[in-house]
């Protein structure tokens, strides 16, 4: 395979060992040599960083945009988070600015959201436009998934909200998991389980721990320590660790 047919096939590159180029089918696929690589994602780019600058690259090693950051992130739904002099924000695959707002902090755009940090310390979601999805400021605040994020309150207990910010069941947890599969792991006071979108548990049992289900079934451990798999009945179908 010549060096532009390995270029154009950036979703099979791989970040060699050592971490400072990519590889095609175990070859180098340009011959530039970095201080750190990333993996390349959809629009086919790279974060790269060199004697303190960061940039992205194309999958033949070149310049993607000609702008020099203090730190870049990988693109995802076409938007990379970065760390410039006035601090976090995201960029388009042109190099341009998503948006002309700065923040402490920065996520990955998930579901036409991403969650930021503002400079007070609240956190909060952007839209795909950069603008707030919705008035609120939390705690803390999480990535979307199904359709729904985690937030924290300030006393400390979450929830979950869809994306324009409203209470998907009004429920609040000592601590809490995006959903998977329409589960999402929970703790109240009694300890660990997990609900449905509505809030509610789907058994009674409380444990020290809880996974998400796989396949209808999920590893938990009770306060014991006895670890066992359960069902999405909370019935035990093997114990593991005595």
């Amino acid at each position: 395979m010549d060096r532009m047919s390995r270029g154009r096939d950036w979703a099979r590159m791989e970040v060699a060992p050592g971490g400072t180029h990519h590889l095609v089918d175990g070859e180098p696929a340009y011959a530039d040599r970095f201080d750190e690589v990333l993996r390349f994602h959809a629009p086919g780019l790279a974060p790269v960083r060199r004697a303190g600058l960061a940039w992205h690259i194309d999958p033949l090693g070149r310049d993607a945009h000609g702008r020099r950051f203090l730190r870049t992130f990988g693109f995802y739904e076409d938007r990379a988070a970065v760390i410039s002099s006035g601090g976090w924000h995201h960029v388009l695959p042109g190099g341009e600015d998503a948006y002309a707002a700065r923040y402490a902090w920065c996520g990955n755009y998930q579901h036409g959201r991403c969650t930021v940090r503002e400079a007070d310390g609240r956190y909060l979601h952007l839209a795909l436009d950069g603008q707030p999805a919705y008035l609120d400021r939390w705690w803390y605040a999480g990535d979307y998934r199904e359709g729904a994020a985690v937030v924290q309150a300030e006393d400390g207990r979450s929830t979950h909200v869809d994306p324009s910010g409203a209470a998907v069941h009004g429920r609040w947890f000592i601590d809490l998991d995006v959903f998977h599969k329409g589960l999402a792991r929970a703790r109240d006071e009694g300890g660990w389980m997990h609900v449905d979108r509505a809030g509610r548990p789907v058994y009674s049992r409380r444990f020290a721990a809880v996974e998400p289900f796989y396949n209808g079934q999920a590893r938990c451990e009770e306060s014991s320590g006895l670890r066992v798999v359960i069902d999405q009945a909370g019935e035990t179908v093997r114990a593991l660790r005595p």
